[in-house]
């Protein structure tokens, strides 16, 4: 059952406030999406080509209360990010909540011919927040939350994937870097590491190793995830910035 801000604790309510999530209609995006409006949000969702998808969230966030909006765009250029930030504020002075989902995972080792793979790393996981996180700067005011979603390769490093991992590293520095430059306005920025989700996908010899590897001994799901982020939305976190919040299951 889907919640909604009726049966949640006051600091977890969203009801009225204005939500962002980019890459909103498939996997993670589409779960925070949907936790948003469940929470009282006003979503606005954008996605870049999957009409199919698009169409299917439409569908289920009119089944919640709230004003939604799904719209294409490709924010990873900057006329794209600037018609969310313009459809934004067409439809609110103020954007209490920016989620940047936008993602995308090759396996490219380093020594391969060609940058294609880097180029769409860094345009898709770190131009893109960037991007979007500018445009909507004037939009969002104290009390406004910014979330970001990371992973804990950057960290950890992940053979065959130096693009990825490093285009994940540099959105953990936007992200902090932001927490710091945007402190004084009451802006919050904060960064999600998640696991492996799903799995279903996944060969079943491939998920019972990842499995293997979580404290948990499952994998995650993107409701799970979206729990975490909805969290970091609300005024419960209102004193977390800068933060990473790792949901991994324990690897």
């Amino acid at each position: 059952m889907t919640q909604t801000a009726e049966t949640t604790l006051p600091g977890l309510s969203l009801t009225g406030r204005h939500a962002l999530v980019t890459g909103g209609t498939r996997g993670l995006g589409r779960a925070v999406a949907l936790a948003l409006a469940g929470l009282g949000a006003h979503v606005t969702a954008c996605y870049r080509s999957d009409e199919e998808a698009a169409d299917a969230l439409r569908a289920d966030l009119a089944a919640l209360p709230g004003d939604h909006l799904v719209l294409r765009a490709d924010v990873t250029t900057e006329d794209g990010a600037r018609a969310v930030a313009d459809a934004c504020a067409a439809r609110s002075a103020t954007l209490h909540v920016l989620v940047n989902t936008v993602g995308t995972m090759e396996r490219a080792p380093l020594a391969a011919p060609g940058d294609a793979v880097l180029r769409r790393a860094l345009a898709t996981n770190l131009d893109a927040a960037f991007l979007v996180s500018r445009e909507v700067r004037p939009l969002l005011t104290d009390g406004s939350s910014v979330v970001n979603v990371g992973s804990g390769a950057a960290r950890r490093g992940l053979p065959g994937h130096a693009a990825y991992t490093a285009s994940k590293a540099g959105l953990a520095g936007l992200t902090r870097s932001l927490a710091k430059e945007w402190g004084g306005a009451g802006i919050r920025v904060n960064l999600v590491d998640p696991g492996i989700l799903g799995g279903a996908a996944l060969p079943p010899a491939q998920a019972d190793h990842l499995r293997g590897l979580t404290s948990l001994g499952r994998l995650g799901t993107p409701a799970e995830v979206a729990g975490v982020i909805t969290f970091l939305a609300g005024d419960l976190a209102g004193y977390v910035t800068g933060a990473t919040l790792t949901a991994d299951g324990g690897i």
